[in-house]
């Protein structure tokens, strides 16, 4: 056990409970270390002066001590603020917990640094208002392959064909042309608008994205085929998940 003494670190503050009378347990994503529970003493004593760069959703850079295994520690925040929207909004707020949960699973193992950016851009783009249901979608493609599954988007896997129409197939692994179809009687029969967006969420850049619109139809088909994925391929069901199900089940 390592404990890295006066690291600075880009951090979102994930999650916090209570510990013990007058501390905290507080889990943030760092840039560098990935998901980290950080003590905090006395949060409920009189003159506490981290109240605000522990509450969730907060994200900026600190100063701390990062434990490899056990517990680590922060010592200073510097230019932190809050996802308000996010914060406010039970909807944003469930998008967003969904993400960074199905995130901490796939990165379990090992951090992979650059995703720091990746999720922290998710969240600007949620808290700006920018649909919350796509960028989720966007992750969700983008992470698969940090779950050992990596579906083939860029053409068919029998004849890298590009031009033809494409149909997802489990068995294997990424598209299958019109021409190879009959290879897979179990494949998932998307229509084109869905294939095009699974195509596209698998390449896509948050950092150039200023806003997106898709309908109604072509987001429930969406949201259909990558529960089927993830409940087939990945096995992986977080419980944030379970209350989005909720929302969409009130939304019908």
């Amino acid at each position: 056990m390592t404990l890295h003494q006066g690291e600075e670190f880009r951090g979102i503050v994930v999650s916090r409970k209570n510990y013990r009378e007058r501390d905290m347990l507080v889990k943030i994503l760092t840039d560098r270390f990935g998901f980290k529970t950080f003590f905090v003493r006395g949060v409920r004593k009189r003159g506490f002066k981290l109240g605000a760069a522990i509450l969730t959703y907060t994200h900026g850079t600190y100063l701390g001590s990062i434990n490899d295994q056990g517990l680590s520690f922060i010592t200073t925040p510097r230019e932190i603020e809050q996802f308000q929207n996010i914060s406010q909004d039970i909807e944003l707020n469930a998008y967003s917990a969904y993400i960074l949960s199905l995130s901490e699973q796939a990165f379990k193992e090992d951090w992979v640094p650059y995703w720091y950016a990746k999720l922290e851009q998710a969240l600007i783009l949620i808290d700006e208002n920018v649909d919350a249901a796509v960028i989720t979608n966007i992750i969700e493609v983008q992470l698969l392959e940090f779950f050992g599954v990596k579906p083939f988007f860029e053409s068919c896997t029998i004849c890298h064909r590009t031009e033809l129409e494409f149909d997802y197939s489990e068995s294997y692994g990424g598209l299958l042309c019109q021409r190879h179809w009959h290879l897979d009687p179990n494949r998932l029969h998307l229509d084109q608008r869905t294939i095009y967006f699974l195509r596209l969420f698998s390449a896509v850049k948050l950092d150039k994205i200023n806003g997106i619109t898709l309908e109604k139809e072509t987001k429930l088909r969406l949201r259909r085929t990558l529960d089927e994925i993830y409940r087939q391929q990945v096995g992986v069901y977080v419980k944030a998940k379970h209350f989005l199900d909720q929302m969409q089940y009130w939304e019908i």
